[in-house]
């Protein structure tokens, strides 16, 4: 099996872990305050990785250890608004959906900033996103819920995310501003993981001691509070980052973003078993354009995709 090949399916892996993850922290936020959750879930998660990976971060270099802790900390600032988002949004589905929109961002940050060339159908996709992000927020008018700003700017800054996170897994040649060239090594998956979930931790856990009381859970937490935490750590985080991080480091490209389309969707299906939520007819309508713009967003890999196994089916 080809290396992007095995990368699509560990992603579709990770969309189903990521999407079990959604039940176990929407569980444990019920009970105790979001960005304390946060910290205690990826400083257990971190501390996890770090028993089998305290070898590879002993040998990597200042620049590998800087670069990982950079992505680090702008995964914890998108992780900050995303899990302010899960806890005010009255529908999980919804929220999923909203956040998915860093997908189609994706592709425009690696533009933006790094200046790597985007399709066509990337312009396309994003009028089309921005309308079904409408429609889920304009209801009543334009009176955006608070959690659907805060998963709208957790998608933004996880494409942040995603695009530095496959360039620090990847090995790549960069000019300074000497105009010398550098080669930048790439991070092992599971250091990278484990620095990345570390530092997670730490500036959730700095937000926490600011902005929310801790007694209460401490005093008195629930019993099924500490499974919460623990599954949300273990499956929703240590494995589930482990396993994006080692995909995105078998291909260098965005492209493979794309798969991520289908977290909403097992997403709004646990939701549905799990709480019994339903959506409005208009909620239907703004998450099915969300998913029509990630679609569009990578028209042309998915029908490289398509037509490769139709010619594989008529020559099989």
């Amino acid at each position: 099996m080809s290396d992007a090949r095995k990368s699509d399916l560990l992603l579709i892996t990770v969309t189903l872990l990521a999407a079990i993850s959604w039940i176990f922290s929407k569980e444990a936020v019920l009970l105790m305050p979001p960005l304390l959750f946060m910290a205690l879930r990826f400083l257990i998660a971190g501390a996890f990785l770090a028993t089998f990976a305290w070898q590879p971060l002993a040998r990597l270099s200042g620049d590998q250890v800087k670069r990982g802790v950079g992505v680090g900390i702008v995964f914890g600032i998108a992780m900050s608004f995303w899990v302010m988002g899960l806890f005010h949004i009255t529908s999980m589905g919804e929220g999923a959906f909203i956040t998915s929109l860093g997908v189609v961002i994706v592709p425009v940050i690696a533009r933006i900033v790094f200046k790597e060339v985007q399709p066509a159908s990337t312009w396309l996709a994003i009028p089309v996103a921005v309308a079904g992000l409408a429609l889920l927020s304009l209801r009543n008018g334009f009176q955006p819920e608070a959690g659907q700003i805060f998963f709208a700017i957790a998608a933004t800054i996880f494409a942040l995310f995603f695009t530095l996170n496959t360039r620090a897994a990847n090995q790549r040649t960069v000019v300074n501003r000497q105009g010398e060239t550098i080669e930048k090594h790439r991070i092992p998956a599971l250091p990278l993981t484990t620095l990345a979930l570390l530092t997670v931790g730490l500036v959730t856990l700095a937000e926490s001691l600011v902005l929310e009381p801790w007694q209460p859970t401490f005093g008195s937490p629930p019993p099924l509070l500490v499974w919460w935490v623990l599954a949300s750590a273990i499956v929703g985080t240590a494995g589930r980052f482990l396993v994006q991080t080692y995909a995105q480091s078998l291909s260098s490209h965005s492209h493979g973003a794309v798969i991520l389309v289908l977290e909403p969707v097992w997403v709004s299906l646990f939701a549905a078993g799990w709480f019994g939520e339903t959506m409005t007819s208009m909620q239907l309508a703004g998450c099915g354009l969300i998913f029509a713009a990630l679609i569009v967003n990578r028209w042309g890999t998915l029908s490289k995709v398509i037509k490769a196994s139709l010619r594989k089916q008529e020559t099989g």
